[in-house]
């Protein structure tokens, strides 16, 4: 896609949109699903979604993958004790699902795990699902954590909950 159709592509996809695909109900189910994974596994995780980058990043070629990476830094998803953050960050107008995992998770979970959950998402999220899709997202997200990172393996005991597991949506 050209930067053009691309800028166009971020302009039409409003909040509203984001508030259409995400609603309430489902921001809720996002974030009871984060919390039962965290009981099960050490990592620390935050799911933001946007709907659309400004005119100037886009024009700028920032891409999805950039942004989740300013938000990590933003949203302190590095500022765990374990190095554990995970970031789901999802963007509604390039349809695209990015995962940015902190060194501590980094080193243990491939790639591959990570773009499988992607695909999770972006597949249902291409047929309308965004809630199932998200959810069935988060489920595998939270199986592959709890078995590189689980929560019996801390030496300290159960770790207290480092980000909050409501999701933006900005």
């Amino acid at each position: 896609m050209n930067k053009f159709s691309r800028a166009w592509q971020h302009a039409k996809t409003t909040k509203t949109h984001g508030k259409k695909a995400f609603p309430s109900a489902t921001l809720a189910a996002i974030q009871a699903i984060i919390a039962e994974g965290e009981n099960k596994h050490r990592a620390e995780v935050r799911l933001i979604i946007e709907p659309s980058l400004d005119l100037t990043a886009v024009m700028n070629g920032m891409t999805s993958r950039q942004r989740a990476g300013e938000l990590f830094t933003d949203y302190r998803i590095w500022d765990t004790e374990e190095n554990c953050g995970v970031l789901i960050y999802i963007n509604l107008a390039d349809h695209q699902v990015e995962i940015i995992a902190d060194r501590g998770i980094a080193r243990l979970v491939s790639n591959d795990h990570w773009q499988a959950v992607c695909k999770t998402m972006t597949h249902g999220f291409a047929q309308g699902l965004y809630h199932d899709s998200t959810l069935n997202g988060l489920q595998q997200l939270n199986a592959i954590l709890k078995k590189y990172f689980p929560e019996s393996e801390s030496t300290q005991g159960p770790q207290p909950n480092q980000l909050s597991n409501q999701p933006i949506l900005l």
